[in-house]
């Protein structure tokens, strides 16, 4: 059969870094074997499961050979029209070891900074500085997110809770504009979770993990396809006692889909995502705490104090999306979600009680045409999604202090939120010589917010602002020769505020609120220009990709923390003077040695990240807080013709700012791993052992900036888990 193919293909880059040669990526060896260069005829539907409508459109044809591709192949092919960094996680790859946060699915992820805390699943992650503001805990920032190419990013951010790591086929990562396509403006671009189907689903399958900390995770699974109809189903069940004093974390979860080919030119899927979690919360702990005993709780939040916990008392996701295919080969995807996240953080003497309904309606029609006689693909997409309602409540959890003589659960504040998000986008490649591609497109970007009081001000919300952005994009991309290219991109990046990060203006100075923000601030778009250049290829044993960017941001969103903030729930949100965010990507996937028997492999990935301020009148050039400068994860992995296989792996981060003044920073640490297991992917078997951070380093995952500390280290970090061993088994069938 044929394909339409992107013009992606990885060549080999070898990286000097200190701890040897680096080979990046492993996730697009998926392409590497099976494709051979055609001239172009019409490329054959993609089925239900291989069109996300996050991918670009296809712009090159190559022909398959031998065996059906995964699907996680055919979604590296798609990706690699974009002029930009992008690249594919396979999940059988990830699921060769432990899999318990969306931590384990974005490692190795150039550009993609994701730490995990006390094992919990509020994750800090980072693309090309998205997010750096906020810790743990916090609705993601900074970045879209999608299941399935459907939106879970809304007004209100991003919340993470229904992020299980299990039950995926793989998943796109898309940094900074290059998501453009998928409708995402944001500064870190797009991830996009893409679950398994029955089509390519064993029939059964059971999983089980346990090991250190008193983790234990179960997996039971079932698809099947029958004749045009097919369904997939996961349910999962987690627990972690922790590695940190006061951590313990416990998930239960279901994942499922179901499609049904209405005829051969109309396709619908119906997605459902279930999940609640609870996750106590240890607060924070300063660099001189971590070093001496990482384990500990900072005192107030522990069991004898606030018994600080953050609990999702179950939220629901549920989306459809209809492919309709014409007779000239072009295609609509229609979407709809239904998202539902109630919220109860119990982390001070307040309880905060948040409750979120949101809706979502999607389009994106993808055609191909011949343009004066040149290749030429256009994508046309709209999405709007819409808060039915938002609120937080915040009521007496423990009287004492200001609000001691107030009986439990007397409520004390009502937040109100309001807002949606609407854009519509239109992109084109089109072939202008040869293996040149001319990439162009604009989003209209139109977004609404309110937020305010209405308990005890009683006087409906405070702050209401609504905006209107363009976000243009035009890039270059030529294809040297097969499976090798050069790209270039200028796109402009446009980030409105979460709607409660309005909420940040003054707070009250005494009485039972003494401490809580009192009233809605005006807050700017955060907007950002951004150009990139790169190469990515698929060559002699490598495969690799390398790029440079640069963005100058306006108005960036950025957060202070201080001890009374922290101690609160209260937020200190607002827009910074210039900054300028650049870096360098890298990734490289090497064979080094291929035998009869196996072959041994290298893969590495490499991130460079400069954020600074630019003269601004209090911090001059300093450094931003939240990420290291210096970011690198490498793997060593043998693997047998039998099944067998063993791996180590490394990884290595430099020290990060604690504070805007530059005045504190963290232990730079350096992490090994190992890996050895047996692995029979047609009978669904696995068996592994998984040895993680073998030298005990004690060490600061996370960062929660704060202004100044003058040289006095504050309690702002969260400490990574200790040595750890940990084993899984897996069985099923087809």
């Amino acid at each position: 059969m044929t394909i339409r193919r992107d013009g992606r293909h990885r060549p080999a880059v070898l990286l000097m870094a200190p701890l040897g040669l680096l080979v990046l990526d492993a996730d697009k060896r998926a392409m590497a074997q099976a494709v051979s260069q055609q001239p172009a005829p019409q490329s054959a539907p993609r089925s239900a499961a291989q069109s996300a409508p996050v991918a670009a459109p296809a712009q090159e044809t190559i022909n398959v050979v031998g065996a059906r591709r995964s699907a996680a192949a055919v979604a590296q092919a798609r990706l690699e029209t974009v002029p930009g960094g992008t690249s594919v996680v396979d999940q059988t790859v990830v699921q060769k070891g432990r899999v318990f946060t969306d931590q384990d699915v974005l490692d190795f992820q150039p550009g993609v900074y994701a730490q995990s805390s006390g094992g919990g699943d509020g994750l800090k992650i980072s693309i090309r500085g998205s997010g750096l503001q906020t810790g743990t805990n916090y609705f993601r920032q900074g970045i879209y997110i999608t299941f399935d190419g459907l939106p879970v990013t809304g007004p209100g951010g991003t919340p993470y809770e229904l992020f299980e790591p299990l039950g995926l086929a793989y998943t796109e990562v898309l940094r900074g504009a290059n998501a453009f396509d998928a409708g995402a403006v944001d500064l870190g671009g797009a991830i996009n979770y893409v679950t398994e189907t029955g089509r390519d689903a064993l029939a059964a399958q059971v999983r089980y993990e346990f090991g250190s900390f008193g983790y234990q995770k179960e997996q039971l699974s079932t698809g099947k396809a029958i004749g045009p109809l097919d369904y997939f189903i996961s349910f999962t069940n987690s627990y972690r006692s922790g590695y940190q004093d006061h951590t313990r974390a416990t998930s239960t979860g279901l994942v499922a889909n179901l499609g049904y080919e209405i005829s051969p030119d109309v396709t619908t899927r119906f997605f459902v995502r279930y999940r609640q979690t609870e996750n106590q919360y240890p607060g924070y702990l300063t660099s001189t705490q971590i070093a001496q005993d990482p384990t500990q709780a900072q005192a107030p939040y522990a069991n004898r104090g606030f018994d600080a916990n953050r609990i999702q008392p179950g939220s629901t996701w549920v989306g459809n999306r209809t492919t309709f295919r014409f007779g000239d080969g072009s295609h609509l995807d229609v979407g709809e979600v239904w998202h539902n996240y109630p919220i109860d953080i119990r982390s001070t003497i307040y309880d905060a009680v948040w409750g979120y309904d949101d809706v979502t309606g999607s389009l994106q029609y993808v055609r191909n045409d011949i343009l004066f006689g040149h290749d030429s693909d256009t994508t046309i997409g709209a999405f709007s999604t819409t808060h039915v309602h938002g609120f937080q409540d915040t009521t007496v959890r423990i009287p004492s202090g200001a609000i001691a003589a107030l009986p439990f659960n007397t409520l004390l504040r009502r937040a109100d939120y309001q807002g949606s998000d609407n854009n519509l986008h239109v992109g084109n490649d089109t072939n202008l010589w040869r293996g040149l591609w001319l990439t162009g497109g604009l989003s209209v970007v139109y977004t609404r917010r309110g937020a305010g009081l209405t308990i005890p001000v009683q006087t409906g919300p405070t702050f209401y602002d609504e905006s209107l952005n363009l976000a243009p994009r035009a890039g270059l991309r030529y294809v040297l020769m097969p499976h090798w290219q050069l790209f270039g991109n200028v796109s402009r990046t446009v980030e409105p505020p979460n709607d409660w990060e309005y909420l940040t203006g003054p707070v009250f100075a005494t009485g039972p609120l003494a401490g809580l923000n009192g009233s809605a601030n005006r807050l700017r778009d955060e907007t950002a220009l951004t150009w990139e250049i790169g190469t990515s290829g698929d060559r002699w044993g490598n495969q690799w990709s390398v790029d440079y960017y640069h963005s100058d941001v306006r108005n960036e969103l950025l957060d202070v923390s201080t001890a009374a903030s922290l101690a609160t729930g209260s937020v200190n949100y607002g827009n910074a003077s210039p900054t300028t965010h650049q870096g360098v990507e890298a990734s490289l996937d090497t064979t080094l040695l291929k035998r009869p028997w196996g072959r041994v492999s290298l893969r590495q990935a490499y991130t460079f990240s400069q954020f600074n301020f630019k003269h601004d009148a209090l911090l001059g050039s300093n450094q931003l807080p939240g990420v290291p400068r210096h970011y690198y994860q490498g793997q060593v992995r043998l693997d047998l013709k039998d099944g067998f296989y063993a791996l180590f792996s490394t990884q290595v981060s430099s020290s990060i700012p604690i504070d805007y003044a530059d005045t504190d920073f963290t232990r730079a640490y350096h992490l090994f791993g190992a890996t050895i297991g047996y692995d029979d992917e047609k009978k669904g078997r696995e068996v592994y052992v998984d040895f993680q951070n073998l030298t005990d380093q004690h060490y600061a995952a996370i960062v929660s900036p704060t202004l100044d500390d003058h040289g006095v280290p504050g309690a702002f970090l969260q400490p990574g888990d200790g040595f750890g061993v940990f084993g899984g088994v897996a069985f099923g069938f087809r």
